[in-house]
């Protein structure tokens, strides 16, 4: 009897103990479940919000309005530039939804300029207007910087349009509290490197060679330098990965494309020539290049002497190994890219041939003397 009863206890437990499961498996689906649902409609909550918000954004800010605004894109601004521009205008809503739908849409050709625009306008209409680029032949002020000059030349062409002078020019730019002014602005390319003791002029390098156009009757020499640097900032801003995977600096990029510049040739390859710079630091050369030098010595010469190369200046890079402390001159973006992908090579050595220019490479100083001497010196002694 003891025995039965022993066995019936066991059999209550066995079914009480799945019946008890049973009921939190119930409990864990239902769970389970409403988890799921809230889920799904946080995920739809978002989904439809991010769409209102995109729908939004793509009509006109004030679809009535009757205002004109005068906007100013500069030359080589990108989707995205132009975005926040506008923006800050209060012609569109969102910066971003523009560059997304100028992307998604594959709109190009934006044509730098002062527009009437207005907040009533549809992204599809302002795009249309942008594409047009009619303003370009209103301009007021258009000057050419060419590739390859100095700071100083560039303040003459500046002072040569403009009722600037030139020493006034140089002031400006050289001021450090200016130069704080525009760090603030650009504080990605401007860095605190610029104002560091060594340096000869803080904007070096850094005003991009293009041809210019400004609309305002007497533009300011701030609005000159904005747009300058803003177009240097889109032409790095095209490189900015390959930059960071070889880790360099813009400073570094600069300077060392300001060197190819002005050691390259027509007939040079500027990717050779980088790859001589760069082999040159790794096995601990100076770089020993003449525009340094003339650099150093604030003169332009057809020929670097010896003694010239004797000057005592952190940029004579016949008496200072590696970089000097900032570029020598603005080069331009055949260059720049030269810069940041130099041709792999074991070349430590180049030169032009005095008659023809053509340019010779060499991996040892007996083989560059061997081209020297036949293409230089004996062509001077003939």
């Amino acid at each position: 009897m003891t025995e039965q009863k022993g066995k019936k206890d066991k059999k209550d437990e066995i079914y009480n103990n799945l019946l008890r499961k049973s009921n939190e498996a119930r409990t864990i689906r239902k769970i389970v479940m409403i988890i799921s649902l809230v889920v799904v409609l946080i995920v739809a909550g978002i989904a439809l919000t991010g769409y209102l918000y995109i729908q939004s954004s793509l009509k006109p800010v004030s679809p009535g309005s009757k205002e004109m605004k005068k906007v100013e894109i500069p030359i080589g601004s990108s989707a995205s530039s132009i975005g926040q521009i506008l923006e800050k205008q209060g012609i569109i809503k969102s910066e971003l939804i523009f560059k997304y739908y100028v992307k998604l849409n594959n709109e190009t050709g934006f044509q730098a300029g002062t527009y009437d625009l207005s907040p009533s306008m549809t992204i599809d209409q302002i795009i249309t207007n942008l594409k047009k680029g009619k303003v370009l032949k209103q301009a007021k002020l258009k000057f050419t910087i060419p590739e390859g000059l100095q700071l100083d030349e560039i303040a003459k062409i500046i002072a040569k349009h403009t009722d600037y002078d030139q020493a006034e020019i140089l002031k400006k730019l050289d001021d450090p509290k200016y130069i704080k002014s525009l760090m603030e602005k650009y504080p990605h390319l401007l860095t605190d490197k610029l104002l560091e003791k060594d340096i000869k002029h803080p904007l070096e390098g850094y005003l991009f060679p293009a041809t210019y156009s400004f609309y305002e009757e007497k533009p300011t020499l701030d609005q000159l330098v904005n747009k300058m640097l803003v177009k240097t900032n889109s032409i790095l801003a095209k490189y900015e990965d390959q930059m960071n995977k070889k880790k360099l600096t813009i400073h570094e990029t600069l300077t060392m494309a300001s060197l190819i510049e002005e050691e390259a040739t027509e007939k040079a390859d500027r990717h050779k020539i980088s790859s001589i710079f760069y082999n040159r630091i790794k096995v601990g050369m100076p770089l020993q290049t003449d525009p340094t030098v003339l650099y150093s010595l604030g003169k332009h010469k057809e020929r670097v002497t010896y003694k010239d190369t004797e000057v005592v200046s952190p940029y004579n890079t016949y008496q200072v190994k590696g970089l000097p402390p900032s570029p020598i001159s603005n080069a331009g973006e055949t260059s720049i890219e030269a810069a940041i992908n130099p041709e792999k090579t074991d070349y430590l050595y180049f030169l032009a041939a005095k008659k023809t220019g053509k340019v010779y490479y060499s991996k040892s100083l007996q083989e560059h003397n061997k081209l020297k001497e036949k293409y230089i010196t004996n062509v001077d002694n003939d």
